[in-house]
């Protein structure tokens, strides 16, 4: 089975922070190859927030803070190699698409391995660093617990502060949020 990172967004900051910022559900990458020779005071302050934490969303070549583990077919790597070849082309004027696929390869070998051992659903977060010309990465991983103070076993699935709960206009309708769960 093969993992790869899409994009996630789990609220507004990404579209404040990033410019662009990848949409959610993007195939990503680390993207770190776009800083790879870029002096870090030549960075503005978004591509230094970019530098230090943005995955590399391939359809929107903007960033992202989270990625998400997912299971992903030969078909999607496949079409994820090809489509960030065509953005190194499109974007950082590789001459042409033959010799941006091997670069393209590597990147998506890179984003596989990131992911490899993770279970689907786990959320990666990266940070970059330099030490002198050298560019370091370090990966965080976020996965769902089984159980916590606050899941749905200590709460009995009253995890959430609010359900939303959608009437025709005009129509008023008592709510039993105690058997709410029941009916979603």
């Amino acid at each position: 089975m093969i993992r790869l990172p899409r994009t996630i967004q789990l609220d507004g900051s990404d579209k404040v922070i990033f410019v662009p910022a990848a949409e959610p559900g993007e195939w990503a990458v680390p993207g770190t190859f776009l800083f790879a020779h870029r002096p870090a005071d030549s960075l503005t302050r978004k591509e230094a927030i970019a530098f230090r934490s943005g995955f590399l969303g391939i359809a929107s070549f903007g960033h992202s803070t989270l990625v998400t583990v997912t299971e992903a077919t030969p078909e999607d790597r496949a079409a994820m190699v090809e489509t960030l070849a065509d953005r190194l082309v499109t974007h950082l004027g590789a001459p042409d698409i033959s010799i941006a696929r091997p670069a393209a390869e590597e990147e998506v070998r890179l984003a596989e391995d990131i992911c490899r051992g993770h279970p689907i659903g786990t959320l990666i977060a990266l940070h970059r660093s330099r030490d002198g010309d050298d560019i370091r990465e370090q990966y965080r991983t976020l996965r769902p617990r089984d159980e916590t103070a606050f899941g749905a076993g200590y709460l009995r699935g009253h995890d959430r502060a609010f359900f939303i709960v959608e009437t025709d206009e005009g129509e008023e309708e008592p709510v039993d949020l105690l058997n709410l769960k029941d009916k979603t």
